[in-house]
């Protein structure tokens, strides 16, 4: 998992309270669900998960307990 870093990444955790990760083309959702939770001991409302090209991105909407911009904070984003 690789965090994505853009203008619209950052909106996107201020609006919508989602990450954006750029992860394998091999994982599921019930991995990345898994695996992220594990690692920031936060809660997920939906993943979404896009292929564009050769990299496959997901979108992790937070539960409202859990705001993504402490976890951005926390990798460095903000």
């Amino acid at each position: 998992m690789k965090p994505i870093v853009t203008e619209k990444a950052v909106m996107k955790i201020e609006a919508q309270n989602t990450l954006t990760f750029e992860i394998s083309k091999i994982k599921s959702k019930e991995d990345i669900k898994k695996e992220f939770e594990e690692l920031f001991k936060a809660k997920i409302e939906k993943i979404r998960v896009q292929i564009k090209g050769n990299k496959k991105y997901a979108y992790i909407k937070l539960k409202k307990d859990f705001p993504a911009i402490d976890i951005a904070t926390k990798l460095g984003l903000m």
